[in-house]
């Protein structure tokens, strides 16, 4: 088996964990390099008050803990303010222009000679702006490498995630303000996904890393998504997280890299 080096592109510590943490495990496990590039601080992200004081440290923390259960060889931090969820911070990342990001990702995959880089589908999953931000630079930085490289980007499949959170609604299971409808064009339709990954076999460093974003399993007055994964039964747990999702890029232009 030829070894490759994998670098992973992502907005916010724990987003690794939510939607690619099983694919890095058993990349790792086999022994491919592991990158991963964490575009923000998670400073605005949701946290209950216990973790109020300098969350952007604590995620960094829980970052550390999460790519070691995941056996990544090496993070590295852009450090971009955090948009939050309607990018109402000020200076924030989904604000840097597309080609600073790309160039600070490029470099990473030049220095790394990167054999497959991972992004984000178009809308950016559920539409987070820093979410499409990175989807956005993830494919300027593959046409400015100077290698030639697989792009493929994290997904879920669209469908079953619209069903749910329609079902959620009529049940009165969701915020007063919560539009089900969003949900319509997020993520990826089913027929376009071109790879899922079986990864039931890395569930424990999954869940490892899960486990270490504390902090956004907590909120006060709310559920987060974190918590309820954690706390599945194991069988539960392995059907809804033991397949991973993924698109192929096919038209990254070549001769960018000339």
């Amino acid at each position: 088996m030829e070894l490759k080096t994998l670098v992973f592109v992502h907005a916010h510590p724990d987003d690794e964990a939510l939607l690619t943490a099983g694919t890095m495990a058993r990349a790792s496990s086999q022994g491919h390099r592991v990158v991963l590039i964490v575009a923000t601080d998670g400073a605005a992200g949701l946290a209950s008050a216990h973790y109020s004081e300098n969350l952007a440290a604590t995620r960094a923390h829980e970052l550390e803990v999460s790519a070691a259960a995941l056996g990544v060889a090496r993070v590295v931090n852009l450090g971009f303010a955090d948009s939050g969820l309607d990018g109402q911070t000020t200076h924030n990342f989904s604000q840097v222009p597309v080609v600073d990001v790309a160039d600070l990702i490029a470099s990473v995959l030049n220095e790394e000679q990167a054999d497959i880089l991972v992004g984000y589908d178009p809308s950016g999953g559920y539409g987070h702006p820093d979410h499409v931000h990175v989807h956005r630079a993830t494919r300027a930085a593959a046409q400015l490498c100077s290698r030639d490289l697989d792009l493929y980007e994290a997904t879920l499949p669209r469908e079953p995630i619209a069903n749910a959170v329609k079902l959620a609604e009529k049940l009165h299971l969701t915020p007063s303000n919560f539009n089900a409808s969003e949900f319509a064009n997020a993520w990826t339709p089913r027929r376009e996904i071109t790879h899922r990954i079986d990864v039931s076999s890395n569930m424990q460093a999954k869940v490892a890393s899960l486990r270490a974003h504390a902090s956004q399993a907590s909120a006060d007055g709310t559920v987060r998504t974190i918590a309820v994964l954690t706390r599945l039964p194991a069988p539960l747990r392995n059907v809804l997280l033991g397949t991973e999702y993924y698109v192929r890029v096919s038209d990254v232009p070549q001769s960018a890299k000339a």
